[in-house]
């Protein structure tokens, strides 16, 4: 077997001579070359397999795999804890709704509303004609933002409810504290206020207050809120029934049948607390009217004609 080798450089030819043991070895070398490198390319493979799948990497595909789950677990816990605090709020907010419709309808009973005009305890009505959408629905944190201004607005409206509370309240209380009308509900004025003749002795003497006549045990009613000072006998008066109305005013309810209240009871403008009768230096059924501002007996007749605050 010959072997020619032509040299590039100088154009020149070679001849190599092998012999029958050179020949096999060739043969040999050729046909055993791809299972050297069949096997160094297994042992690679393993080797390579080893490399990845050791112990080391299955630990650390294990912790890998347990941050994940960490991960996930706190991720849950957060959505959990926001929706929690979003329903915590959403708790706040009816509370204040509550306490809104509350005031609503004290407000409507002080203000004497009409109370179907006001209706605190049913939605308001809401309606209108379909429009093309602006928009999708609230989504977060949007949603969140749309809720705190919502708060804050019903907040607002709270405190501004609370002054119209406490202006009406004011009002109210100065209303029933407000001396005005008639000490009776039915009967009619039989002596003024000031220098008369007595009808017992017929002499002139001074008169401190009003009479009005009436039905023998017809009503007698508080012409203001007060506190009662006095309910029982008094000379000349039979039994009286005396009113601190504060401010320095108080007003008393003389010859009475019987006294309805006793001291320290808290009245009402219009409350009865006696009847008409005749008890004392009188002459007939009737009720004497005083009123005093600062210690001293004025005419109640400026009390009587006064016009009623609204």
């Amino acid at each position: 077997m010959n072997i020619i080798v032509v040299s590039h450089r100088h154009g020149q030819t070679r001849t190599i001579s092998l012999g029958g043991l050179a020949r096999l070895f060739l043969f040999i070398g050729l046909c055993g070359l791809p299972l050297v490198v069949g096997y160094w390319g297994y042992q690679l493979a393993v080797y390579s397999d080893d490399s990845l799948f050791n112990e080391h990497s299955a630990q650390a595909w294990k912790d890998e795999l347990a941050a994940q789950r960490d991960e996930l677990r706190r991720t849950r816990q957060h959505a959990g804890e926001q929706l929690d605090a979003l329903m915590s709020r959403m708790a706040q907010l009816q509370a204040r709704l509550l306490r809104i419709d509350a005031l609503g309808e004290r407000i409507t009973t002080i203000a004497k509303l009409d109370r179907g005009e006001f209706d605190f305890s049913a939605a308001p009505a809401l309606g209108g004609p379909e429009t093309g959408e602006l928009g999708e629905a609230y989504q977060l944190p949007e949603f969140v933002e749309v809720m705190d201004q919502l708060a804050q607005q019903i907040e607002d409206r709270e405190q501004q409810l609370e002054v119209l509370e406490t202006l009406l309240g004011n009002r109210k209380i100065q209303n029933d504290v407000f001396l005005a009308g008639r000490p009776i509900k039915k009967g009619w004025m039989s002596s003024r206020f000031g220098r008369r003749t007595d009808p017992i002795n017929g002499r002139l003497a001074w008169h401190s207050g009003v009479d009005f006549a009436g039905k023998d045990g017809s009503d007698i009613v508080a012409v203001a809120s007060g506190v009662v000072t006095w309910s029982a006998s008094r000379h000349g008066y039979g039994r009286m029934v005396e009113i601190n109305h504060g401010g320095g005013f108080s007003t008393r309810y003389a010859h009475a049948k019987e006294n309805l209240v006793k001291v320290g009871d808290v009245v009402k403008k219009g409350q009865i607390v006696a009847l008409m009768g005749s008890s004392g230096r009188s002459t007939g059924p009737h009720v004497h009217f005083e009123v005093y501002k600062n210690g001293r007996a004025v005419d109640p007749a400026r009390y009587i004609y006064r016009t009623r605050r609204r």
